[in-house]
C-alpha cells in the first residue's frame, strides 16, 4: 500500500488546457468544464489525459486520473531522444529532432510542458499545421510512444550498433 502511495508522488502534473463547454438542451445550456493536463515524473514517464466536469477542480482530477491511465515510456539517451521523428495526430505534426547537450528544449506550448515533464533535457521541436492545443500535444505523445530503444531496433534487425547509426 505503502508503495502505491509513493509511487503516485512522483508525478508532477501540469494543466494544458481549461475550455467552458456547453450542451444546448431544452430547458436551456447544460454549462461544464474540460481540462486537459500532462503527468510526469521527469524519468522518461509521461501522460496525456482530459477530463470533463461541472468544476473546474473536479474536471482536473479526472484529467490526471486518466492519464497516470496513459503513460508513454520515452527512451532518453544522453538528455535527448535517440533519433528524429515526426509525431501525427489528426491535422497535427510535430517534428522532434535530437539536440546536442547545452542546446535545451526548443518548443513552445504544450510541446515544451510534454518534454520537460518526461525528463527531455535537450530536443528541437517544430509545430507544423495545427495551432490546436490538443491535437499537438496529442501529436506530441504519439511521436514518443513511437520511438524505441536503440537496443530493440539492433535485435530486431540483427545488425551491430555502428550499423544501427549509419
Amino acid at each position: 500500500m505503502q508503495e502505491l502511495e509513493s509511487m503516485e508522488t512522483l508525478f508532477e502534473e501540469q494543466v494544458i488546457s481549461i475550455r467552458r463547454v456547453t450542451k444546448v438542451v431544452k430547458g436551456g445550456k447544460n454549462l461544464r468544464f474540460s481540462a486537459a493536463v500532462i503527468v510526469g515524473d521527469k524519468k522518461g514517464r509521461v501522460g496525456l489525459g482530459k477530463g470533463k466536469a461541472r468544476e473546474v477542480p473536479l474536471a482536473i482530477k479526472k484529467a490526471v486520473a486518466h492519464a497516470k491511465k496513459n503513460l508513454v515510456e520515452v527512451p532518453i539517451i544522453n538528455d535527448t531522444i535517440p533519433y528524429y521523428k515526426i509525431g501525427v495526430f489528426g491535422a497535427a505534426r510535430v517534428v522532434l529532432r535530437p539536440a546536442s547537450r547545452g542546446t535545451g528544449v526548443i518548443a513552445g506550448g504544450a510541446v515544451r510542458v510534454i518534454m520537460e515533464l518526461a525528463g527531455i533535457k535537450n530536443i528541437l521541436t517544430k509545430s507544423l499545421r495545427s495551432k490546436n492545443i490538443l491535437t499537438v500535444a496529442h501529436a506530441t505523445i504519439n511521436g514518443l510512444r513511437e520511438l524505441k530503444e536503440p537496443a530493440s531496433i539492433i535485435k530486431r534487425r540483427d545488425i551491430s550498433e555502428e550499423e544501427l547509426w549509419q
